[in-house]
């Protein structure tokens, strides 16, 4: 039996040169999904339909409702409803502000956290060289079996030159909530690693990562102006735009290991 959301062929036209062609396409699933944390209808995650336990409890660790797995008293997903049952130690804020993100489809959070300088530095505060983020991005691509099948889809990673967790979801959002449900439930500490994603670089992502401790941030695209200001501030090093060998540094360059001209900027644009 498939899963509410999985993704699904489709016949279609294809226009060339002036004529129509009948193909078959396959398309993304989307699938909505409500959120009952202690008795309350607190949100509905839009979403693609795997591991969607890792992308509950990472939505709601991300949210400050909970810190450790302990927390949970129930995390029970039923895909045939789509709705996602949790009973967490302690109570629910009284009330509950949406904030309307950036993200695909837009997004939602109830908190963004504010950037503190220092946070996502000692005492895992780590360094990493060019070779490192491009070795993780190409990973990332060679990962990105959704994008490549159908479109539509964005794909995120962690780890220190290697990844060490992956998640891929039609949200760029959702993929920071996935790998940090599965941190949370598989007992990995994320503290000093590298992020690399295939989308832009907003403020709840950074807010994300710092609260993860994520240290270095890398995108195939390209950041927000506030995203690269909260990153500056939060002591995370920012990088865009990661192809061909280049890339663009933003933010705290003294986490690279490069040198630095005077004249052209970093010398990791050189691809060393």
């Amino acid at each position: 039996m498939s899963v509410a959301g999985e993704s699904t062929m489709k016949s279609i036209y294809h226009y060339d040169k002036g004529k129509l062609a009948a193909t078959e396409k396959e398309f993304v699933g989307e699938f909505p999904l409500l959120l009952n944390v202690n008795g309350r209808e607190i949100a509905t995650l839009i979403a693609s339909p795997h591991d969607l336990r890792f992308l509950v409890a990472g939505f709601l660790r991300l949210q400050g409702f909970v810190e450790k797995v302990e927390d949970f008293q129930l995390l029970s997903v039923c895909n045939d409803f789509g709705i996602a049952r949790v009973q967490i130690k302690g109570e629910l804020p009284e009330k509950l502000k949406p904030v309307l993100t950036s993200g695909c489809g837009t997004g939602i959070t109830f908190t963004i956290p504010q950037a503190t300088k220092g946070r996502s530095g000692s005492p895992a505060d780590r360094h990493f060289s060019p070779t490192a983020v491009f070795a993780m991005m190409e990973e990332l691509a060679r990962k990105a079996e959704g994008y490549r099948s159908h479109g539509g889809m964005h794909s995120a990673a962690v780890g220190d030159g290697s990844i060490v967790l992956y998640a891929e979801d039609l949200g760029r959002h959702n993929t920071l909530d996935r790998i940090a449900g599965e941190a949370l439930l598989r007992g990995i500490d994320l503290a000093g690693t590298m992020l690399v994603t295939s989308g832009r670089v907003s403020t709840e992502m950074v807010a994300k990562c710092v609260l993860l401790g994520i240290q270095l941030i890398a995108s195939r695209t390209s950041p927000t102006d506030m995203a690269v200001r909260m990153a500056d501030e939060a002591g995370i090093t920012m990088i865009g735009y990661v192809r061909g060998g280049r890339f663009e540094l933003y933010t705290h360059p003294e986490r690279l290991q490069v040198d630095l001209s005077e004249e052209g900027g970093c010398a990791c644009a050189t691809g060393i």
